[in-house]
C-alpha cells in the first residue's frame, strides 16, 4: 500500500522559509520529505487545527510548525512556516479561500499592521511619512470595485484602514500577488479601467471559479506553487533565483498557454520577458517524445545574451533539458546555414557597421558620385539584404517602410545596378557582411522548403525531410532583421506553439525595423505585455519613462506600442541627475559619486557613456584614482569584479546594483551627426533619433536600486526640464 503524498510549496511560503537559520530550512527540507513518504509519520504530528478539516499543521522540529491546507485526499499544499507559538496562539489570524477573479487559492495573514515587515521595502522618505493622510488611501473606491479588481476579501477591512504609504508598504508584503498589484496601481494614481485592463484582466480565469473546489484551484496558473523535489531543494538551498521556481501568475499564464500559430510576449524592462521565454523553452521540452535531437531553438541577437540564455536555462533544468535545445545567436545560426551548404566561398565576414564605409571606397574607387555612400548602405541592407530581395524585379515591387526618400523606377534601376557591383566588389576582396549572411541563409532555407511543400504541414512529400525545428523561441525579438524573420519562418513548419517571441521595441538598439505579418509571422490576437517590472525601482522607472516622453514606438506587425501601465513594486532613492562644465570635470563628478556609493569594487556597479573613447578615458580616470576596473566588451564585462565600464550598446541584458550614465550631452545623446537628415531625410532623422533615445532608456533601465546621470555642457534634449532642474548643486 502507498502512504506517500503529494505536497506543494505555495510562493510565500518561502520568503519565511529563506529567513530562518540554514538548520531550520534544512528541516523544512527534511519535513517535506519526510511528509512526502508517509504524512501519518507520528513524528510529523499531522492536525486539523481549531476543527477546520481543511487547515492543518504539522511538525517541522522543536520550534517550528508547517502550516498546511489540505486540498484533497493525499494532496497537500503548504503555505506557511510558523513558530510554534503563533501556529496556536492566534489561529484567527490565518484565512484562505479561493480568490473569484484568479480561481487561485490565497491565504493571508491577518496579523495586524505594524505587527510585522516582511521582505525587501525600503522606508519611505522622510518627507512622506511625515505627512498624516487626511482619508483612508482608498476612500474612493467601493469594496465591490476593489473585488472585482481581484483584491484578497478577508484583507478588506485593513485596506480600509490604511492611511499611510508605510502601512501600505507593509501589508502588501504580505498580501497575496494580485491584491499587491491592484493596490500599488491604484496608489500611484492608475485609473480604475486601467488596472482592470492591465493588472487584472491578464491573470482572469479562463473558465467559472467554484470558490469551493479547491482540486482545480490548485492547478491555476494564480496558484503559484512548485512540487518538483529537486527545485524546493536547490530553493531551500539558495542555489537557485526566485524566479526560476516561481512565476508570476501573468508570466505563467503565457508560459503554459497552447498557441494556434507565432505569439509575442512584450514589456518593458525587467518585466521578465527573457524569464518567460526561458520557461516556455522548458515547457515545451517536457512536451517533447523521447530524443537526442534537438527540436527547440533558442535564440536571439546579440552573442553574449545568448551565452547567458544557455546559463540561465542550464540553471533552470540542468543539462537534460539544454540537450534539446539549440540555443545560438541568430548572426550564427545563418552562418551555420551557409557553411552546411557550402555557400560561403571562403569570405571573411565583416561587421555591419562597417558597411558605409566600404561604400564610400567602391564609389571612390569605380568614380561614381551620383548617390552618397549611407544611402545607398542603408538601402542595400535594409530593403535588398533585409527583404532577400534577389531580382530587379522583385526590388522594383519591394515596400520600402522608413526610408524616407522615394525613388522612381530609373532611380531603382540606378541602385539596383550599383548594388550588383558593390557586391562582386566584395567578393573580388573576399568579403562579406553579416547582412549577406542572414540574407543567403534565408534563401537557402527558403527554397529548402519550397522543394518539400508537405512542409506545410510539417511532413514531407517525399517521406525523407522535415524540418529543422518543432519550436522557435526568440529573445530580444526587435533587434532581428526582415532577412532573419524569413530564415526563421523557414525553419518551423507554422502551426500550434511553432514560433514564441519576447521583446520590446522601446530597446531597439538596431536598425532594423520590420512589420512581421508580412514576413510570414502573423501575431494577430497572440500578442500580450507584461507590465510590472521587477528590476528597478518605482523611483528609477519614473525617470526613465520620463525620457521616452513624446515618442511613439511600434509592435512589430503595424501598429502602436506603448509603456502604458508599466510600474515597479520596489523603492529606492530618486535618480540623481548633475551637469559640469567640462569632460574633465563630469568625469570628476563620476569618482565622487563613487567615493560617495562606497567604492564598490565586487562588480555591482558600472559606467556607462555614449562612445568608445569616452570609455576609454573614463577608465583612465578611474585606474589613476586607484579602482580596479573591468571593461564591457561584445562578449560582456571581461572579469566579474571591479567597476564596470563601457558603451550604451554593451549594456543590453546586464544588471547592476548602482550605475552611473556619464556624457549625457546634446551632440552626444542624441548623436551630433544625425543633424544632417534633420532636412533631407527627416524620416530616417527620427528613426536614429528614437534609436538614440532606446539605448538611454536601455541604459537607465538596468539599475536595480541607485542611478547617477551626469552630463557636461548642454544636457541632452532626452533630459526634461523637470529632471534636469532637480539636479544638485
Amino acid at each position: 500500500m502507498n502512504n506517500g503524498a503529494t505536497l506543494r510549496m505555495l510562493d510565500r511560503a518561502d520568503k519565511e522559509v529563506m529567513k530562518l537559520t540554514r538548520a531550520d530550512i534544512g528541516a523544512v527540507y527534511e519535513f517535506m520529505h519526510k511528509f512526502r513518504h508517509n504524512p501519518e509519520n507520528p513524528g510529523l504530528s499531522l492536525k486539523a487545527l481549531n476543527g477546520d478539516s481543511r487547515l492543518m499543521s504539522a511538525r517541522v522540529n522543536k520550534d517550528y510548525r508547517a502550516l498546511l491546507l489540505h486540498i484533497v485526499e493525499r494532496d497537500y499544499l503548504l503555505v506557511a512556516v510558523k513558530h510554534r507559538g503563533e501556529v496556536y496562539d492566534d489561529l484567527s489570524r490565518y484565512a484562505y479561500r479561493i480568490n473569484r477573479i484568479t480561481g487561485g487559492i490565497e491565504v493571508v495573514d491577518l496579523g495586524p499592521v505594524g505587527d510585522s515587515i516582511i521582505g525587501r521595502v525600503v522606508p519611505p522618505e522622510p518627507e512622506i511619512a511625515s505627512v498624516p493622510a487626511r482619508e483612508p488611501l482608498f476612500a474612493a473606491y467601493t469594496d465591490r470595485q476593489l473585488l472585482e479588481l481581484g483584491v484578497s476579501e478577508p484583507l478588506l477591512p485593513q485596506i480600509r484602514a490604511l492611511t499611510a504609504e508605510a502601512q501600505l508598504l507593509e501589508l502588501l508584503d504580505r498580501a497575496p500577488q494580485l491584491t499587491t498589484d491592484v493596490l500599488f496601481a491604484l496608489f500611484d494614481g492608475t485609473p480604475y479601467d486601467a488596472v482592470l485592463q492591465q493588472v487584472t484582466e491578464p491573470v482572469r480565469a479562463d473558465d467559472q471559479v467554484d470558490p469551493d473546489d479547491f482540486e482545480t484551484a490548485v492547478e491555476r496558473p494564480a496558484t503559484q506553487v512548485t512540487s518538483d523535489d529537486e527545485a524546493l531543494q536547490a530553493m531551500l538551498g539558495e542555489a537557485f533565483e526566485r524566479w526560476q521556481i516561481f512565476l508570476h501568475p501573468t508570466q505563467r499564464k503565457l508560459v503554459e498557454h497552447p498557441y494556434r500559430g507565432p505569439a509575442r510576449v512584450g514589456g518593458g524592462p525587467g518585466t521578465g520577458k527573457t524569464i518567460v521565454a526561458l520557461h516556455r523553452v522548458a515547457h515545451l521540452a517536457r512536451q517533447l517524445p523521447p530524443g537526442a535531437d534537438k527540436p527547440i531553438l533558442l535564440t536571439t541577437f546579440n552573442r553574449n545574451l545568448a551565452a547567458d540564455l544557455r546559463t540561465r536555462l542550464m540553471a533552470l533544468g540542468g543539462q537534460e533539458l539544454v540537450s534539446r535545445v539549440d540555443i545560438i545567436n541568430i548572426d550564427r545560426l545563418a552562418s551555420r546555414v551557409v557553411a552546411e551548404a557550402k555557400a560561403g566561398g571562403g569570405r571573411r565576414v565583416v561587421d555591419d557597421n562597417q558597411v558605409p564605409d566600404l561604400w564610400a571606397a567602391f564609389l571612390v574607387e569605380t568614380g561614381e558620385s551620383g548617390w552618397e555612400a549611407e544611402f545607398l548602405a542603408a538601402e542595400w541592407t535594409q530593403v535588398i539584404l533585409g527583404q532577400v530581395l534577389t531580382s530587379r524585379t522583385d526590388y522594383f515591387k519591394a515596400r520600402r517602410p522608413q526610408r524616407g526618400r522615394r525613388l522612381t523606377r530609373i532611380e531603382r534601376d540606378q541602385v539596383w545596378q550599383l548594388t550588383e557591383r558593390f557586391t562582386n566588389w566584395l567578393e573580388s576582396r573576399g568579403v562579406w557582411t553579416w547582412r549577406q549572411v542572414a540574407q543567403r541563409a534565408a534563401r537557402l532555407e527558403m527554397d529548402r522548403t519550397a522543394a518539400h511543400p508537405g512542409t506545410l504541414s510539417g511532413e514531407s512529400s517525399g517521406g525523407f525531410y522535415r524540418p529543422r525545428y518543432r519550436h522557435v523561441v526568440v529573445d530580444e525579438a526587435q533587434d532581428l532583421s526582415a532577412a532573419h524573420w524569413k530564415m526563421l519562418r523557414a525553419m518551423v513548419a507554422p502551426g500550434p506553439d511553432d514560433m514564441f517571441l519576447t521583446g520590446d521595441t522601446h530597446q531597439r538598439i538596431y536598425d532594423n525595423h520590420v512589420t512581421l505579418g508580412s514576413l510570414g509571422v502573423n501575431i494577430r490576437g497572440r500578442a500580450s505585455r507584461l507590465t510590472l517590472s521587477y528590476r528597478t525601482t518605482r523611483q528609477i522607472l519614473a525617470d526613465a519613462l520620463e525620457i521616452m516622453t513624446g515618442e511613439v514606438y511600434d509592435d512589430l506587425d503595424g501598429g502602436e506600442e506603448d509603456l502604458a501601465g508599466y510600474r515597479s513594486l520596489l523603492r529606492g532613492n530618486r535618480p540623481t541627475f548633475r551637469g559640469a562644465a567640462t569632460w574633465a570635470q563630469e568625469r570628476e563628478l563620476v569618482i565622487e559619486q563613487l567615493r560617495d556609493w562606497g567604492r564598490p569594487t565586487d562588480g555591482s556597479v558600472a559606467v556607462c557613456v555614449p562612445t568608445r573613447e569616452m570609455a576609454t578615458e573614463v577608465i583612465a580616470s578611474l585606474e589613476a584614482d586607484g579602482l580596479p576596473v573591468a571593461e564591457i566588451g561584445p562578449d560582456g564585462p571581461k572579469q566579474p569584479d571591479g567597476v564596470h565600464v563601457g558603451t550604451m550598446h554593451r549594456f543590453k541584458g546586464l544588471e547592476y546594483q548602482r550605475m552611473i550614465i556619464a556624457g549625457v550631452a546634446d551632440g552626444l545623446v542624441p548623436r551630433q551627426i544625425i543633424n544632417r537628415y534633420r532636412d533631407t531625410d527627416p524620416k530616417r532623422y527620427q528613426r536614429e533619433r528614437q534609436r538614440d533615445r532606446s539605448l538611454l532608456f536601455v541604459a537607465a533601465t538596468r539599475p536595480r536600486d541607485e542611478l547617477a546621470v551626469f552630463w557636461h555642457g548642454t544636457p541632452s534634449p532626452f533630459l526634461t526640464s523637470r529632471l534636469v532642474q532637480r539636479q544638485q548643486p
